[in-house]
């Protein structure tokens, strides 16, 4: 079987998870990633979110592709990682949670979270488990039009342990937003987790308890 091979250079049609479709040319994929040019932008969309891809029985992007990825593919074969770390310091949107998107850069790549800063949130930490897709900028534009003394391109020099869950210790007894704070119990002062489960206390004093790997995202309000 020749697999995905056989939609290369075809418009497909792809859903992934959270029923969110896309459609677009199949430019390249790897073992755990794929690319689509949807006639205006690039989408790299992990495969671990794929539900179905088929080929368009309508075509309809007359666009031709650029010829160069935005995001340069330096070594053989592609991969979600090494497609983050071609990403760092670019301009970027991300699609997280919910139908909300981040626009922002990568500034570091770790084991299982990437390092992420957004002008209007600040440093976030997201897990790479679910990231759903990236669409990098055009070299010529900046998130919110902002200029570069407003959003300077550089990384941060905090402290970083290697996977999420460790990062996260380092903020226990401190008011944290999970996931931009797309439901109000997401926000609250983080107490510790234990056996996947973590511990917050929202704004009316409240314990609730989350589950560690349904979590997508973390910042510092």
């Amino acid at each position: 079987m020749k697999g995905l091979s056989n939609l290369l250079g075809k418009e497909v049609e792809i859903e992934i998870s959270g029923k969110t479709s896309f459609s677009g040319i199949l430019i390249d994929f790897g073992q755990d990633i794929i690319v689509i040019f949807n006639g205006n932008e690039f989408l790299y969309i992990p495969i671990l979110h794929l539900q179905f891809i088929k080929q368009k029985a309508e075509p309809e992007i007359t666009q031709i592709p650029p010829e160069d990825q935005p995001i340069q593919n330096i070594t053989d074969p592609l991969s979600y990682r090494k497609t983050l770390n071609n990403a760092k310091g670019q301009f970027v949107e991300i699609f997280v949670t919910g139908n909300r998107s981040i626009h922002g850069y990568i500034t570091s790549v770790l084991n299982d979270y990437i390092v992420f800063y957004s002008p209007i949130y600040k440093l976030m930490f997201i897990s790479m488990h679910h990231l759903k897709w990236l669409t990098p900028y055009s070299n010529s534009t900046t998130p919110y039009s902002l200029n570069h003394e407003e959003l300077p391109v550089m990384p941060s020099n905090i402290p970083l342990a290697r996977s999420f869950d460790e990062q996260l210790q380092k903020y226990i007894g401190k008011l944290i937003v999970f996931d931009m704070g797309d439901h109000p119990e997401k926000i609250g002062v983080f107490k510790g987790f234990a056996n996947n489960i973590l511990q917050l206390t929202t704004a009316n004093g409240e314990t609730v308890y989350w589950k560690l790997m349904h979590l997508k995202s973390v910042h510092l309000p």
